[in-house]
């Protein structure tokens, strides 16, 4: 396996904070300075392939370092973010939590808005209900083994 995530020493480097089951560390293409992605120490694809503890441990990690940013880079907020797949802009096939820290007049992406990528394209009406509820049927059907 070739990740650079778990083998490429730049990113040992650039790591700011860990714990037993995560890492973080500062990406070299940030949106704006003190960028950084949370990843398993375990090499693991996608969310749903982390144990519950590596979960934990991601979003125990992430408030910690989001206390660090505000510190160090004075953000008054953040972005938060993970790609599943090359379909959805993963381009390395290793679990990974943006955490971008913003304030105001910082020079990141300032248009922010994800309905320009994450909701369908043309109209952005309101959805009927009766279609809503039909959609809510058929989840709660497929969902029913979970029962």
């Amino acid at each position: 396996m070739d990740c650079p995530y778990c083998t490429a020493p730049e990113i040992e480097a650039r790591t700011v904070a860990r714990n037993d089951l995560v890492r973080a560390f500062l990406t070299n293409i940030p949106i704006t300075p003190g960028h950084i992605l949370i990843v398993p120490i375990r090499h693991a694809a996608k969310f749903e392939d982390l144990t519950a503890a590596e979960r934990i441990a991601t979003f125990e990690l992430a408030a910690e370092m989001k206390t660090a940013l505000k510190e160090i880079f004075g953000a008054e907020g953040f972005n938060h973010a993970w790609n599943e797949g090359p379909i959805a802009g993963q381009s390395i096939p290793h679990f990974h939590l943006h955490i971008v820290p913003r304030k105001s007049g910082d020079e990141g992406i300032t248009g922010y808005d994800p309905r320009k990528f994450l909701y369908r394209p043309g109209s952005r009406e309101t959805t009927p209900e009766s279609e809503l509820q039909a959609i809510a049927t058929e989840f709660k059907a497929a969902l029913s083994w979970k029962k």
